[in-house]
């Protein structure tokens, strides 16, 4: 946050690591008393700019009052004419009078509107230098906290110099960047990218963000989501583990250590009774150490041989433990 306008810092109200509010804390204030001091002079030529409408409204109403008059006695001149009772040099002065003093009129009523415009001009002065005045005090633009104080008081501001950082942390961004073979499997707001930071889960987000490119030289392209991040508490700047959801499914799975190549084939053994079963299976996707297999002699009730599986037999007797998953 910098100044709106240059000028020595009187005062800083917060320092590093202040919770601050959106448009009611108060950060900084820059000297005010030359603008103090316009924002009178702006006040009293508004005054003035008043006073002079007045008098040109007020002169604008006697011209058209001796217009009137003077109108009145064109008309009785004239009629005079006809009759032949006045001269021809009588009716001619009244005449120049009457238009004598319609353009009196039509100068007073310029008069009116420069002194209106005037008017007008002065009230934005009046509210400019207020404004300048208002703006020599930095409310926070946003709510958050103080994350750096760069000047102190009795330094110079000068807008575009920042004097305090604000970080807002209730909504932080996780950017990552995949190669280039998956942009069309990302679809934002549909893929959903799961997020862990020094090894806690935070869960599965959306992408908010997919690159409209793709960098040429790395070939790459970049994905973010947004966290809520009230009650993660992580910090922004911190590095983040992530993984892409591109395709999901249910189905049964095992440890992927259960699983074994034997003669060209993958098999994993289970337990029925007290033997060992060499079961053959397809394989799936794989994940986080857990692979999908697909078996018409398995099912959710299956026992999967996880430990010592490298030393059996199809028919085996074992001695079977059950592990935790």
């Amino acid at each position: 946050v910098s100044p709106r306008i240059p000028g020595i810092l009187e005062a800083i109200f917060v320092d590093e690591g202040d919770s601050v509010t959106a448009g009611e804390t108060k950060l900084f204030q820059t000297d005010a008393a030359n603008l103090k001091e316009n924002l009178e002079i702006s006040r009293h030529s508004l005054r003035v700019a008043q006073y002079a409408k007045q008098q040109a409204i007020a002169n604008l109403e006697k011209t058209r009052a001796d217009l009137h008059k003077t109108k009145l006695d064109y008309d009785r001149f004239k009629r005079l004419l006809e009759k032949q009772a006045v001269t021809a040099d009588a009716f001619e002065q009244q005449e120049s009078k009457y238009l004598q003093l319609q353009a009196s009129e039509k100068l007073s009523a310029t008069q009116v509107d420069l002194a209106a415009a005037q008017e007008d001009q002065a009230k934005a002065a009046l509210v400019i230098a207020g404004k300048s005045l208002a703006d020599t005090t930095i409310y926070a633009p946003v709510s958050g906290k103080v994350s750096m104080r760069l000047l102190e008081p009795g330094e110079m501001g000068s807008p575009g110099m920042p004097v305090v950082r604000i970080d807002d942390i209730s909504l932080i961004e996780t950017c990552a960047y995949l190669p280039a073979n998956y942009y069309s499997e990302v679809i934002p707001a549909e893929t959903m990218i799961e997020v862990l930071v020094s090894g806690k889960n935070l869960g599965q987000f959306p992408v908010s963000y997919k690159s409209p490119t793709i960098n040429p030289r790395l070939r790459t392209f970049e994905v973010k989501c947004l966290i809520d991040n009230a009650s993660a508490g992580i910090a922004p700047g911190a590095m983040a583990q992530i993984r892409v959801i591109l395709e999901s499914k249910q189905g049964l799975s095992v440890p992927s250590t259960a699983i074994q190549q034997r003669g060209g084939k993958a098999i994993i053994f289970t337990v029925s009774g007290d033997k060992a079963r060499m079961v053959e299976l397809q394989t799936g996707i794989e994940n986080n150490g857990w692979t999908e297999v697909i078996s018409d002699k398995l099912n959710e009730q299956s026992l999967v041989v996880t430990m010592g599986q490298d030393m059996l037999e199809d028919g085996q007797v074992v001695s079977v433990q059950k592990g935790g998953n």
